[in-house]
């Protein structure tokens, strides 16, 4: 896939982000040939933009997920600034792209963590987080989910379905708590729709912080401090409707809620 093509892809999905609309399938000879291809569009994706990069997701730690999101590895996405949000959060339903609610624990950032011949270790990383948050991820596509759906490296190369991320107040004392047994829950106007625990699906939110900072260290990216990570989906993927409200809850670690109004 030549430079050309790659700044052309880069800018179709610029444009679909920022008029907030979706297309269904993709022209063929648009589609990365791979996920190297496809992350080095997402960069590009951010210069059209042009605007700032304020955190990251993650998903697909685990094989689970990855069957499901069509991957064999953990894949990430950028997180723009106007779409962080302290929760109460709310989003007009009309305007998202293809919505999935996913309860994430949020890690800030509290120094850069940048590239290096070294890799971060697990301790590395864990120093290096200034606060963990209980959120939601409010994830989007800029692709109609139908049968021209396109292959892995064009979600990628579209962010992995970033959109918006809900937080909550900081967790006291996280490293001290059993942040990978507890079970939380999304509610959906007042009804358990999930449940799930980090240790299930994560092991715990460092690790797939770990394995984000040595990706963004190893194709010379890095991270920066105050950026907010969302760690991956303790609670799996289903479909939003209009005026529903979800809770992400935590039990004694907080919850947060966001509205699709």
């Amino acid at each position: 896939m030549d430079p050309s093509t790659q700044r052309e892809l880069a800018r179709l999905l610029a444009g679909l982000r920022r008029e907030g609309r979706q297309q269904s399938g993709l022209d063929q000879r648009l589609v990365p040939p791979d996920k190297a291809t496809a992350y080095r569009i997402a960069r590009m994706v951010e210069e059209e933009l042009g605007w700032i990069v304020a955190g990251w997701k993650i998903a697909a730690m685990k094989a689970a997920l990855q069957r499901e999101l069509r991957t064999d590895s953990p894949i990430y996405g950028r997180v723009f600034a106007p779409f962080i949000m302290e929760s109460p959060g709310s989003v007009e339903h009309a305007t998202q792209c293809s919505p999935i609610p996913e309860v994430e624990y949020q890690a800030v950032i509290g120094i850069d963590l940048p590239p290096r011949a070294e890799p971060y270790t697990v301790q590395d990383v864990t120093a290096a987080v200034e606060s963990l948050h209980p959120g939601i991820e409010l994830a989007e596509c800029r692709f109609v989910h139908d049968a021209a759906f396109p292959p892995l490296p064009a979600i990628l190369a579209d962010g992995a379905g970033s959109g918006t991320v809900v937080y909550g107040p900081a967790i006291a004392d996280w490293q001290k708590r059993d942040i990978a047994g507890q079970e939380v829950s999304l509610i959906c106007n007042g009804t358990l729709r999930r449940k799930g625990r980090a240790a299930d699906l994560l092991d715990h939110p460092v690790m797939p912080l770990t394995w984000l900072a040595n990706e963004l260290s190893r194709t010379g990216i890095g991270m920066k401090a105050g950026q907010m990570v969302s760690t991956g989906t303790l609670t799996g993927m289903l479909r939003p409707k209009a005026g529903e409200t979800f809770i992400g809850d935590f039990g004694p670690f907080g919850s947060v809620s966001a509205k699709y109004s």
